[in-house]
């Protein structure tokens, strides 16, 4: 079984920042991307940010020049650096793992959610 765990989210005023962190734990052998999405209320789900194994990332254009990703030293973490946040940027975020190989008495890949995160910018 894999589980990602996150934290970080809270209230915050326009303008500052916020740093969000996500684990994945389990007998995971690799993971293709890890990432980062959101959903405001009403709202479809959609992506923040990913990085992939190699490091390559890709933002939203919301957010870019604003938020920023990373992976983390230890495995299977990821980090999203939120600054310059603003009342739009409200919503629960979900840390994501894609392409994840479990290891057992059967390999498998799949993909896992967070169980989410809510990010509150306001006055």
């Amino acid at each position: 079984q894999v589980q990602l765990v996150e934290s970080g989210g809270g209230l915050v005023q326009p303008g500052g920042s916020l740093r969000l962190s996500c684990a994945a734990s389990g007998s995971i052998l690799s993971v293709n991307r890890m990432g980062w999405y959101r959903q405001a209320p009403g709202k479809q789900r959609e992506l923040v940010a990913v990085i992939s194994s190699g490091g390559s990332t890709n933002y939203a254009d919301s957010v870019k020049g604003r938020l920023s990703i990373s992976r983390g030293n230890a495995e299977n973490t990821v980090y999203l650096q939120m600054n310059s946040l603003k009342p739009e940027d409200t919503a629960v975020y979900y840390c994501s793992a894609e392409g994840v190989v479990v290891g057992g008495i059967r390999v498998s890949v799949s993909d896992y959610w967070g169980q989410g995160t809510q990010v509150t910018v306001s006055s």
